[in-house]
């Protein structure tokens, strides 16, 4: 049976299997415990050791990541982690000195690229962030854009370039395999087109470097004061004003806005952008959000799309109607 038609428990039992499969080639200790803690776009487990030593396996289930950009992931985490004082999840090198597993799975019938981390303590901060919460991680955003402007990639690695309007993600609402209805189609190329205009203008006036991509508050912890970041897998080369309102699409009020923003520019100034172009990016997250829900393996995700869709929609016709 292939992948997508497994129910939640059969697809986390099958990617138990691949984990304790990928284990095998580190030296960690004697597994004591392997636990799905997160099973969305890719699959996180806990992975506790009879020393006492936890860690954080990622599967890249859904994640269409090649081994080039995995290598970029990780050299861009280590560089942040050796030229700021924040906290990450670091990656764990196998036994052979690699950091990447990509071994076989049946239900996928593929190759799966998998990582392992250094486990942080804490909490997410989830859907609900507090002001200081949002505040530092402003802060820590400008200060990985200060430091990320001086990364030299070394020759096995490379990211996706967030020119590109889906970020060099399969276009599924527009392109040649749409999922959407002909009428559907023609608006949201429409609003791709106004959205290219607009990044293609912020491009001309900033420099590009790597960035996170994904600053949400599921890929941001949080213990006992003190913020740490998670999750690179969507990091590319792009705009510090594109990783901000990334960040922003998933706040829920003014007030977390503004205090995502002023921790911010606490370290470095906001970029200059017009209230048109920060629509049109709010705008482009949901459209590559709503593509990557099409492509998905995970039942939760794909019971999002009708839903999904129709709200992007009614954004889509809000951002037309703009001047």
């Amino acid at each position: 049976m292939h992948f997508a038609d497994l129910d939640t428990a059969q697809q986390i039992a099958a990617l138990t299997r691949h984990a304790d499969l990928v284990l095998k080639d580190y030296a960690i200790g004697t597994i004591t415990k392997i636990e799905s803690i997160n099973h969305e776009f890719n699959s996180t487990f806990s992975i506790e050791t009879s020393e006492g030593s936890k860690f954080a396996l990622r599967i890249n289930v859904n994640s269409d990541r090649n081994l080039a950009n995995a290598i970029a992931e990780i050299e861009f985490i280590s560089h942040l982690a050796k030229t700021t004082s924040l906290s990450f999840a670091t990656p764990v090198a196998k036994s052979s000195g690699d950091f990447v597993s990509y071994k076989f799975v049946a239900e996928l019938e593929r190759e799966v690229a998998s990582v392992l981390f250094s486990w942080l303590e804490g909490e997410e901060l989830g859907d609900e962030p507090t002001l200081d919460q949002l505040n530092q991680a402003g802060s820590a955003m400008a200060q990985m854009h200060i430091a990320a402007e001086n990364l030299k990639l070394s020759g096995q690695a490379e990211l996706p370039h967030l020119r590109d309007v889906f970020w060099e993600t399969e276009n599924l609402l527009t392109g040649p395999n749409s999922k959407l209805e002909a009428s559907a189609q023609a608006s949201v190329a429409l609003a791709l087109e106004r959205i290219d205009l607009a990044v293609g203008a912020l491009y001309e006036r900033d420099t590009v470097r790597p960035i996170h991509a994904d600053m949400h508050g599921w890929n941001l912890m949080w213990n006992a004061g003190s913020l740490s970041i998670f999750d690179f897998d969507d990091s590319g080369l792009g705009l510090p004003i594109q990783d901000i309102y990334t960040a922003l699409y998933y706040l829920d009020t003014p007030e977390q806005d503004q205090a995502l923003i002023s921790g911010y520019a606490s370290i470095r100034p906001i970029p200059v952008h017009s209230e048109f172009e920060k629509q049109a990016l709010l705008l482009q997250r949901r459209l590559i959000l709503l593509s990557s829900l099409y492509s998905t393996s995970t039942a939760e995700l794909r019971e999002m799309i009708p839903k999904y869709l129709e709200e992007s929609l009614k954004r889509v016709e809000k951002f037309l109607a703009l001047n």
